[in-house]
């Protein structure tokens, strides 16, 4: 028994040893592993850094010309709405004489649409006179044709009783002289 007090400790610590070995070959490579990302972690932070200054850098710029731009654009538009401005004053002069010369021009045409509508109307009395003359004469002239007509046909009726008279006396003469 006095032996198994030493090789099953002497065992366990081979084993141990073993362990610890391989533990201890392997924490070295882990150590350096992260030490080589944290590394690798800082340079990527810095290459980052980097870009992004670099992008902020042209951010920077492409504001600056942005704002360039854009200060040239809000001068052209003053320009644009100084001339838009002077346009307008123009037109409303403009159109101020044109209106005085149409309300001048509105005047005189009510003038004479007033002259025009006396001639219209009486135009229209003559016209309305002429209608009913034409109305009375076709009246007249539909009754003339009717008395023509009555006065043929009654004219007829006395030549045709005139024909019948002469010929009942020439029937009573030859019966008369028959007898």
């Amino acid at each position: 028994m006095k032996k198994a007090y030493v090789i099953f400790p002497t065992l366990l610590m081979l084993i141990f040893f073993g362990f610890w070995w391989n533990f201890s070959s392997e924490y070295e490579a882990k150590l350096a592993d992260k030490a080589r990302i944290v590394r690798d972690a800082k340079a990527a932070e810095l290459l980052q850094e980097a870009k992004d200054r670099e992008t902020a850098i042209l951010d920077a710029v492409a504001v600056q010309e942005q704002r360039k731009q854009e200060r040239i654009a809000r001068e052209e538009q003053r320009q644009k709405e100084r001339e838009e401005r002077q346009l307008a004053r123009e037109a409303s002069t403009k159109a101020f004489r044109d209106k005085e010369k149409l309300s001048r021009q509105v005047e005189r045409l009510t003038g004479d649409v007033a002259v025009e509508k006396e001639i219209v109307e009486k135009l229209e009395e003559r016209k309305r006179i002429l209608v009913a003359d034409e109305a009375f004469l076709r009246k007249y002239v539909a009754l003339a044709e009717t008395n023509q007509k009555e006065l043929t046909q009654t004219i007829q009726r006395i030549a045709a009783a005139d024909a019948a008279r002469a010929a009942a006396l020439a029937a009573a003469e030859a019966a008369k002289k028959k007898s």
